[in-house]
């Protein structure tokens, strides 16, 4: 950023009275000093923006590696039974009597 010392602002601010004058000086100090808090304003803005931006990125990078680690560790389904053992199809159909 640029760095301002106290002796640059009174230079300025000498040569700023002598050029402009004391009747058009107070009137360009405050422009000036909305263009600097509108700069301003803006840095910090784009500033939060690219903040946001980045912590979504990572957020997404995140739950992507999460989600790619989940899917490596998911076991397989166990196997279905295919034969029916006596006692599960009597229950199924009461009109069936075990003998």
């Amino acid at each position: 950023m640029l760095d301002f010392g106290f002796s640059e602002i009174l230079l300025t601010s000498a040569i700023a009275l002598v050029v402009l004058g004391p009747e058009r000086l107070p009137k360009v100090a405050r422009q000036v000093g909305n263009w600097v808090g509108r700069a301003r304003l803006m840095a910090r803005q784009l500033s939060e923006q690219l903040e946001r931006e980045v912590n979504a990125e990572e957020l997404l990078r995140q739950q992507a590696k999460s989600d790619s680690a989940a899917a490596r560790q998911a076991p397989n389904p166990p196997p279905t039974p295919a034969a029916h053992s006596p006692e599960t199809s009597a229950a199924a159909d009461p009109k069936q009597t075990i003998q």
